[in-house]
């Protein structure tokens, strides 16, 4: 199953896309064993502005189980996030991605079409260290499909 993280604005360098860089390296590397990847991070910028979440709901592949990062979305455990990362890619999905908005946030109609709405807390996160975050984990998931030593409960 191929994973995208949608994510509004670019990334200049900095500490932020090294660590966006290497962990989805290495998702890819511990992913491929198991049926995950390749990950990949799509950068989307407003140009024409049409909206952003307009742009990111048109960037989702057909099919795709897609997973809004949002303030208000339910925070869960790096063992459930591995189990749903899991279950969309035994369920057969091609696509699963990861939404990641601009600093306005979401709108109520990608909301609306996100499949789940996944918070990292209560606290919001700049969108840049969020990619990182979320990249962190999906290797994290990655890690605990694979029965890797890397995460500790």
């Amino acid at each position: 199953m191929r994973i995208a993280i949608l994510a509004i604005g670019r990334q200049k360098g900095g500490p932020e896309a090294i660590l966006v860089a290497d962990y989805l390296a290495r998702f890819d590397a511990v992913g491929r064993g198991l049926g995950l990847g390749p990950a990949r991070l799509q950068e989307i910028e407003d140009k024409k502005r049409v909206g952003e979440s307009r742009l990111l709901i048109d960037a989702i592949p057909d099919g795709a189980f897609a997973v809004a990062l949002d303030e208000r979305g339910k925070a869960i455990s790096s063992r459930a996030f591995a189990g749903l990362i899991c279950a969309k890619r035994d369920e057969g999905r091609r696509d699963m991605v990861f939404l990641v908005g601009g600093a306005d946030g979401h709108t109520d109609a990608l909301r609306a079409r996100a499949d789940r709405l996944l918070g990292f807390g209560p606290m919001v996160w700049p969108h840049m260290l969020a990619r990182a975050m979320l990249a962190e984990q999906l290797y994290r998931a990655a890690s605990i499909l694979s029965g890797a030593p890397y995460h500790r409960d």
